[in-house]
């Protein structure tokens, strides 16, 4: 009798869920052939030429689409959700299987191309989309499968979080999966992984017990706390640095299905009172509580707003004694907090994020926050009609930070709350002059802030993202060096081999 242990069948599962969730059509490469050679960029900027033949290989090898440009789907796939950021690959591979992925990364790493891994699309900076290389789309290579006997689950690498939280709280389990439903879970995890749950589960990272990754070399490798460690230790903040994760196993833990969540809305005017009463309430949560705060002017020109919003996975019991303190607030513009099922929370959000607008965004994570903070905030917070700016603070804190700085590689543990600084426009205006507003404003915020989320990260210079992985960047620098030593994934917070 062949044996199979219990790791291997859910692999085996999830691949086979992977193909049988796509119409046929998909399971195919497209008859067209390939009729001219491609011009292309390299990962340095040089310019490549791609034989038709070699580009034609490539097709032939592969279950899933090459598009090329002007092809049907084509521009679907080369977009992100910023919709300011507007590239155009060489190429898009969108695998359904490991196979193709580790034959389109041996490709892009045989003729050195630029190469953009794109699972969500949720980078606020577009590095997963490029110009003229080629970029791996993983969004028909999703699937999520759960062992609720060992409380672990299976996912795809081009999953989404909405995918996950799905399948693990039909069963009474969940584990760390941010706040908007469509974020993918790749990118999301590999720089961490904050939540509605991390304050008491972990990070995302941290509920990671295994992944399975194609690296720089084409080869499939697993990496846990078993194997291959050094690589498991860098993935966990090291972001797509290593390779494209093809597979990530997650602890889960039990939690009731209904939590106590939603938003509470006061006016902006009364911004420096209640950015007080944040900085006291939220530094001194418990666990089960999270609590973001966001200062709003928006871009539709409406009346400003302070919004609190949180989420309790406490005893139900006990809600009402957490929230007295924002309860005595006053009569708020509205308020929304109720008993809710988790996983409609979880979709609560997903209208938030820009479609027909352009969006930057500054960010930092501050372990204090200090009366100089909040005069600051609200001294250079300004409305404007041309455009929307957010002040928004994200709760962490809590388990994050009872985990070493060196356990991984996402050093910012002392963290309490990310501050993120954004503005947002139409994308049929200018764009220079909200980025320069923001930037100036983020300027009078920075020197409070001690060090950024890498996964919002946008166009910080090398020394800048050097020092942000601060005492684990030579650690990082050579599991790089040995794993991808011509740092064939560089569209990300790049580590330098060493």
């Amino acid at each position: 009798m062949i044996r199979m242990n219990r790791r291997e069948f859910f692999r085996s599962s999830l691949a086979a869920a992977v193909a049988a969730a796509l119409p046929y059509e998909r399971l195919i490469a497209a008859d067209q052939p390939v009729l001219t050679g491609i011009e292309a960029v390299t990962g340095t900027g040089g310019k490549v030429a791609l034989d038709r033949t070699a580009v034609q290989e490539l097709k032939d090898s592969l279950r899933g689409a090459l598009l090329l440009p002007g092809e049907p789907g084509y521009d679907t796939a080369r977009r992100v959700l910023n919709q300011s950021i507007d590239k155009h690959p060489a190429l898009v591979v969108q695998p359904t299987g490991v196979a193709d992925i580790r034959n389109a990364v041996s490709f892009a790493r045989d003729h050195q191309l630029l190469l953009a891994v794109k699972c969500g699309g949720h980078s606020y900076s577009g590095k997963s989309t490029c110009d003229g290389g080629m970029q791996i789309d993983l969004s028909r290579f999703r699937a999520v499968r759960v062992d609720p006997l060992a409380r672990v689950a299976y996912v795809a690498g081009g999953s989404l979080l909405g995918e996950l939280d799905h399948e693990t709280m039909a069963l009474g389990l969940v584990t760390t999966a941010g706040t908007v439903s469509h974020t993918g879970v790749g990118g999301l995890t590999l720089g961490a992984g904050f939540g509605r749950l991390a304050r008491r589960f972990g990070l995302a990272l941290d509920n990671v017990r295994g992944v399975d990754i194609v690296t720089a070399d084409g080869r499939l490798l697993h990496a846990s706390a078993e194997e291959n460690p050094d690589l498991f230790w860098g993935v966990r903040g090291g972001g797509g640095n290593f390779g494209v994760v093809t597979s990530f196993e997650f602890n889960l833990h039990p939690m009731q299905r209904q939590v106590v969540g939603g938003n509470i809305v006061f006016p902006i005017a009364r911004a420096r009172e209640l950015l007080a009463v944040y900085s006291e309430y939220s530094l001194g949560a418990p666990d089960e509580l999270y609590a973001d705060a966001a200062m709003i002017a928006p871009l539709s020109g409406k009346d400003g707003m302070f919004m609190f919003h949180v989420c309790w996975s406490g005893d139900a019991g006990d809600a009402e004694k957490v929230l007295a303190p924002l309860r005595k607030l006053g009569t708020p513009l509205a308020d929304t907090v109720k008993a809710v099922d988790y996983v409609a929370l979880q979709r609560s959000w997903d209208d938030t994020d820009p479609r027909n607008e352009g969006e930057y965004l500054k960010s930092g994570f501050i372990n204090g926050f200090p009366p100089a903070l909040v005069e600051t905030i609200a001294s250079g917070f300004e409305a404007d009609a041309g455009r929307g700016t957010t002040i928004f603070f994200q709760h962490s804190g809590g388990a994050i930070g009872r985990v070493s700085t060196d356990a991984t590689a996402f050093p910012h543990r002392r963290s309490r709350l990310n501050m993120l600084a954004s503005v947002n426009w139409p994308v049929t205006t200018e764009a220079a002059p909200h980025v320069r507003y923001i930037k100036d404003y983020w300027s009078k915020l920075e020197r409070f802030t001690d060090g950024y989320y890498t996964n919002e990260v946008a166009d910080e210079g090398q020394r800048v993202v050097d020092e942000n992985y601060q005492g684990n960047l030579p650690r990082l620098r050579q599991i790089k060096a040995k794993y991808d030593p011509a740092n064939l994934f560089r569209l990300n917070a790049n580590v330098k081999p060493a």
